[in-house]
């Protein structure tokens, strides 16, 4: 693999990324404290998709091998995704066609769902790498899914409230089986429980696990609460974020030979998608409780004659 194919790839996700924070700048310098992350949380979830969509291209042959034997054209698949998977950051970033995008990338994802990962839990049932990448590209669809049905307006206000609500139950869902495993397996990296070890030179890797467990589980439980699903998000959209920048980042960058610089390049990527889909719940879950207060001041507006 020649080490360009890193180069294209990281490359990608920082342009959209740069793309996204300048596109966001207002509503950026608007918020207060963690609502910030909530500003740009699409920002956070287009730059990973744009690096594994140059992924797809450039590695193209290899990622064939994830694609389903049964499916016709299969090289074609592999680059049609990667091609969608930039068009889809490029609109996130820019706030064009959002709906539309974030409807379609929850459907994308979970079709990877069931026609990729749930054959492979099958046949490898006992293994908790393989099912816990499945819970990932179904927290990814169910943080584009809270995101298109907070933009649903109109008559399909009602499906948009329950698209959120579904999106919102399978992220907790997540979260809580992520913290449940951190802290059954703290010697692997925080973050998305795959199957790195966290490096050496990381101080009391076992208490960073067990914290980062305890905001998994605390955040899941609270965002199973209508009344705390904002910031139960916010605060596991920040701690993904941090690892993401403190841990993931570095390793990246100590990364030596083009094998270990695209796995750590996956791993940078990959959880800072983990962050934005989670706080993209709490984009939804805000604008689903504006939605219902405007909801009950025009009921009551009708109900008072005196008020128009």
């Amino acid at each position: 693999m020649p080490p360009s194919t890193n180069v294209w790839i990281c490359a990608a996700g920082v342009i959209v990324l740069v793309i996204g924070f300048v596109a966001a700048r207002r509503e950026l310098q608007a918020a207060v404290g963690l609502d910030k992350l909530v500003a740009v949380a699409r920002v956070l979830f287009a730059a990973p998709l744009a690096a594994f969509g140059a992924e797809h291209l450039v590695l193209g042959r290899v990622i064939l091998g994830a694609v389903p034997v049964w499916m016709p054209v299969r090289v074609f698949w592999v680059y049609f995704v990667g091609i969608a998977l930039i068009a889809a950051a490029l609109s996130l970033a820019l706030g064009i066609r959002v709906r539309l995008t974030a409807t379609l990338l929850a459907v994308m994802f979970f079709l990877f769902v069931v026609m990729i990962h749930l054959p492979n839990v099958v046949a490898q049932v006992h293994d908790r790498i393989i099912w816990n990448v499945a819970l990932r590209d179904l927290s990814f669809g169910a943080g584009a899914l809270a995101l298109a049905g907070s933009l649903w307006r109109g008559p399909r206000d009602r499906d948009g409230n329950v698209a959120v609500r579904i999106g919102r139950v399978c992220v907790a869902v997540v979260l809580m089986v992520y913290g449940v495993e951190l802290i059954l397996y703290p010697q692997f990296a925080p973050g998305v429980p795959l199957g790195k070890l966290t490096p050496s030179w990381v101080p009391g890797p076992h208490v960073w696990a067990l914290l980062t467990g305890l905001v998994c589980i605390g955040g899941g439980v609270a965002i199973l609460i209508r009344r705390y699903c904002r910031d139960g998000a916010k605060a596991v959209g920040l701690v993904m974020t941090l690892l993401t920048v403190v841990l993931y980042l570095p390793i990246l960058l100590m990364a030596s030979g083009a094998p270990a610089v695209l796995e750590g390049a996956n791993y940078v990527w990959d959880t800072l998608l983990f962050a934005g889909a989670v706080l993209l719940v709490a984009e939804g879950a805000a604008k689903v409780r504006y939605g219902v207060a405007l909801a009950g001041e025009a009921g009551r507006a009708t109900a008072d004659p005196l008020r128009g």
